[in-house]
């Protein structure tokens, strides 16, 4: 995606997420709760070709969201949302692994990762890796997603919309719904990074 490009999707869901514009659904096999069975092992690649695991993320609570770079509207929105409360926190923002996972391994690579999220906090890490490894990832945290084809032979992706977040054990702790009010993004973050219970 190239930039102007970017910047402009940005613009429009800035526009939408201030509006309180949902329209998506939070693709969930089933209601969950704190403690639920979600997060779990996986062998993935950051940004910089780096392998990752569920123990990179060790030692700190972890906001993840499961999405593409080509995604239209919820990806942009989502991550916008996310460096908006995190520049909110500032240094408390230390304290928590930001990751973005791909669902879209076929074009998200490693340096497409890398340059999608230039325009994000730059505390923001990106995973990708192979179409199997990925699904063991969206498994693991019970994200749906699914290729849908469009006219010309191209295609897009449908996915789970929530930001999922894990304690610092890497047990699941609550979500953030799609297109959330900004102060309860900040203080749903806030709140997993100071160990507390979400309500």
């Amino acid at each position: 995606m190239k930039r102007p490009r970017l910047l402009a999707a940005l613009l429009v869901a800035a526009g939408l997420l201030a509006a309180g514009a949902v329209g998506y659904r939070v693709w969930l096999a089933r209601p969950v709760q704190a403690g639920a069975a979600i997060g779990g092992p996986f062998q993935l690649v950051d940004m910089n070709g780096r392998p990752v695991s569920e123990k990179s993320l060790a030692g700190k609570p972890t906001a993840i969201f499961f999405g593409f770079t080509y995604c239209p509207e919820v990806c942009p929105t989502t991550l916008g949302a996310m460096t908006a409360a995190m520049q909110t926190l500032g240094s408390d923002a230390d304290r928590l692994n930001v990751v973005f996972v791909s669902i879209d391994p076929e074009r998200d690579r490693p340096e497409q990762m890398k340059l999608y999220l230039s325009n994000f906090d730059r505390r923001i890490q990106g995973y990708t890796g192979s179409p199997q490894a990925v699904d063991v990832a969206a498994r693991a945290y019970r994200v749906y997603y699914k290729k849908v084809p469009l006219d010309g032979g191209d295609y897009t992706m449908d996915h789970s919309t929530a930001v999922y977040l894990m304690d610092r054990k890497g047990q699941f702790a609550g979500l953030i719904r799609y297109g959330a009010p900004q102060a309860e993004v900040v203080d749903r973050l806030r709140t997993v990074i100071a160990g507390k219970p979400l309500a």
